[in-house]
């Protein structure tokens, strides 16, 4: 197996760097730059120097022994100082030595899943933590990464497991008589991870809303001072603004953080009806957008009603507060009135919500679970019809088990690997 090695930390000019090194001939490589290997896991302060002894860098040095890293192989870190003559000098030198090549993009960690240091479920964890913007996300990416979904999956596992060995023993002995009938307890082992299971394809919705985002629309009619109040809530220009109706003709997205909630603010087109041709498509652009939004914030004149029918959650608001200060429930972009007051009711309603997500993130994982629930839902139906189908029911909890061990990648992970690899950085 090759040595591969990558700066791990951004490149650029920094106060300091690190470079990383894994494979069979890590340990070589140190004690080519420093004429020694320290001792695993200690910092030790080091001179680096070329092949023709010419000094690179003062540096302090990890060693890793096998079983003992990251990626679960001999490795090593060099953390230098973060210049980018010093990094590039230090990686030249490394790419001159035998047995070693730069590491591709996420190669790191896939080597620390192909030697078992991780699941596939961590893997991904690790991914969304690498992209976390919010503290929703940083939670939620940690409870992935530490291995959660994991540990369900493992406990699943064992249930199902005991269940086929149960019904195993009874086609086994289907000839004699049975002192025990299985069933009962097959069927609730089997029922109670259905549950779970139920429960956590419920929460993936959200789950991954907090990975990626949750998106909130701003619905009205022309000129309500939609654009306004989106300047006002991202604290800068994003949108044009102006007296003539119909200046906001595409959907513009404007991403911030919310109490720690990564949300994304959608400030759609006036709904009204037009010929003008390209207005006309900002406005059907505007519906769909704000049908498919986790949340919708109409604004309406004193008197008037929404153009889209609101739904549970939404929220309807007076516009333009500073003109009609006589009218309750109302907000001004222009002043701020009324901008704090949303945030609040916004954070609130997306964070109930949140409270709902599982440790499954991913639509990958959602599809895992549902293949095994259908299985087991089959196995649950033939049950009751005796040792005639235990030997289908027993097949039924199999493929269960196969599904749900995809989860982790135990099996069935080759197509997804390439996709979660690319977006990885170089050193990790």
């Amino acid at each position: 197996m090759d040595t591969i090695f990558a700066l791990s930390t951004a490149p650029g000019k920094a106060g300091v760097a690190i470079i990383r090194v894994s494979g069979p001939a890590a340990h070589d490589a140190v004690r080519s730059l420093c004429g020694d290997v320290p001792v695993a896991r200690q910092a030790s302060l080091r001179v680096l120097r070329d092949r023709e002894g010419r000094r690179l860098d003062e540096a302090l040095i990890l060693t890793f022994e096998q079983d003992r890293s990251f990626t679960g192989e001999v490795s090593a870190e060099f953390q230098v100082h973060g210049s980018t003559a010093v990094t590039t000098a230090l990686l030249d030198e490394l790419g001159s030595m035998d047995g070693l090549r730069p590491a591709e993009a996420g190669e790191f960690t896939r080597r620390a899943l192909e030697n078992g240091m991780l699941d596939l479920a961590q893997v991904e964890g690790l991914a969304d933590l690498i992209d976390a913007e919010t503290e929703a996300q940083r939670r939620q990416a940690m409870r992935v990464l530490s291995g959660d979904l994991g540990q369900k999956a493992e406990a699943w596992r064992r249930s199902l497991i005991r269940a086929a060995a149960l019904l195993e023993a009874t086609i086994d002995f289907a000839d004699e008589e049975v002192p025990v009938d299985v069933s009962p307890e097959v069927g609730s082992l089997v029922m109670n991870v259905v549950e779970e299971l139920r429960r956590e394809i419920d929460g993936v919705g959200i789950a991954e809303r907090i990975r990626t985002g949750f998106e909130v629309a701003i619905v009205g009619a022309p000129n309500v001072g939609k654009s306004t109040l989106l300047n006002a809530l991202a604290g800068r220009d994003a949108a044009i603004t102006s007296e003539h109706a119909g200046t906001t003709r595409d959907v513009i997205e404007v991403r911030m953080d919310l109490g720690g909630l990564p949300v994304t603010l959608l400030d759609t087109a006036g709904l009204r009806e037009t010929e003008d041709a390209v207005e006309s498509i900002g406005i059907d652009r505007a519906r769909n957008r704000a049908d498919q939004a986790d949340l919708r914030v109409f604004l309406v004149e004193p008197g008037q009603v929404p153009e889209i029918q609101p739904m549970d959650d939404d929220i309807v608001l007076t516009a333009k507060s500073d003109l009609n200060s006589d009218v309750g429930n109302g907000i001004s972009g222009k002043t701020g009135e009324g901008v704090t007051g949303l945030v609040d009711r916004i954070r609130e309603t997306l964070a109930a919500r949140a409270t709902g997500s599982g440790v499954a993130t991913r639509q990958r994982h959602k599809d895992s679970m549902g293949r095994g629930m259908v299985a087991l839902e089959a196995a649950l139906q033939l049950l009751p019809m005796g040792e005639d189908c235990a030997d289908l029911a027993a097949e039924e909890l199999r493929t269960a088990i196969r599904a749900l061990d995809s989860l982790v990648g135990r099996i069935d992970i080759e197509n997804v690997l390439d996709e979660i690899f690319a977006s990885f950085c170089l050193g990790k």
